[in-house]
């Protein structure tokens, strides 16, 4: 499949094209900067349906418009109603296309919110998420608290976003999977010495859940830091479709095929991994078992999760990078009904 179609330059009646942007990543040193690099996306939006007139979806790295400095002050971070957003929504419009986008969010109980939002063709917000693990101890983000939305996607597809760090965790793959996601979109800002761990668990987890995924990282240095770009998509058994590389700004396309990842969820005997996780040993008892036979769910689920190794964990905050201990607890997840601001 990954010869199909020429990269999406050959549309089939039932794929979806995705178009992956290793963005140049960007030094925000003033709101100035911030207004500029939201144009700069916008344009991006605009490259991308001139590079190609059959894609369906453009997604843009985590830190595409703050950039990698972990800044949490008011004046950098971003809203649902603000200026930015409101960019971002007039730009899929006016190239009717969706997007993927990337936003530090302003929260007014605590540190900002890691944010993605995917917008339609129409400059509709469709999915709203945020980030459930950030990259401790070097991420300030407050912890995601809506769990993992999936929304109808472009031609019939179903859609999930994750972010990041999010991505190391298989129980964050299976859940999109679990809720129907047959795309799973992951955005980073990663660094090069995450880059063997990157391709392998977006494989693993495109292969143990019969999921597409499609990720990437922002790109080059901002004199600091050295983001990898490395652009991937991966089929529903695994197989890199295709593989960016280190190069700013390269756009990485491929078709993926949605109808036959419902195929294969539902006509797959061997390795049906989303099924057979809950229903184990089918052949042997009726209907398989469908307990939970694992110690570190239900240990979560009560609220007593803990290693065997616990107490001699040296890393628990992130005074290692500057950051005071903090105070607060944890209040669980967001159960208001406009908590999505769609």
């Amino acid at each position: 499949m990954s010869g199909c179609g020429l990269g999406g330059l050959n549309k089939s009646a039932s794929g979806v094209v995705l178009g992956m942007v290793q963005l140049q990543l960007p030094v925000i040193v003033t709101p100035g900067d911030l207004a500029e690099q939201t144009t700069r996306i916008c344009e991006i939006v605009g490259k991308a349906r001139r590079n190609m007139r059959t894609m369906d979806l453009v997604v843009f790295p985590e830190y595409s418009l703050q950039g990698l400095s972990m800044d949490t002050r008011a004046k950098f971070m971003c809203h649902m109603e603000g200026p930015e957003v409101a960019a971002f929504k007039e730009a899929c419009k006016k190239h009717f296309i969706w997007g993927c986008f990337s936003i530090m969010e302003k929260n007014p109980d605590g540190n900002p919110y890691n944010t993605g939002i995917i917008i339609d063709d129409k400059g509709e917000v469709k999915l709203y998420y945020r980030k459930l693990h950030p990259w401790v101890p070097i991420e300030p983000w407050e912890p995601g608290n809506i769990g993992i939305p999936v929304c109808d996607g472009p031609n019939g597809c179903k859609l999930a976003l994750i972010i990041c760090h999010d991505g190391m965790f298989p129980e964050m793959a299976r859940e999109c999977a679990y809720k129907g996601a047959e795309i799973m979109i992951r955005t980073a800002g990663y660094t090069a010495p995450i880059k063997h761990s990157w391709c392998v668990t977006n494989q693993a987890n495109a292969f143990c859940n019969l999921m597409v995924t499609a990720s990437v990282c922002m790109c080059g240095s901002d004199g600091s830091f050295d983001s990898m770009g490395q652009g991937m998509i991966c089929n529903f058994d695994g197989v890199p479709l295709v593989e960016g590389s280190g190069r700013a700004d390269e756009i990485i396309t491929a078709e993926v095929r949605p109808d036959l990842v419902r195929e294969a969820r539902v006509g797959w005997g061997v390795e049906n991994n989303p099924y057979q996780f809950g229903h184990r040993g089918y052949v042997a008892v009726k209907g398989g078992a469908r307990d939970c036979p694992y110690t570190y769910m239900k240990d979560m689920v009560h609220g007593s999760y803990a290693l065997p190794w616990e107490s001699e964990i040296v890393h628990k905050d992130g005074s290692l990078y500057g950051f005071p201990f903090p105070e607060r607890e944890y209040k669980g997840e967001e159960v208001s009904p406009d908590v999505r601001k769609l």
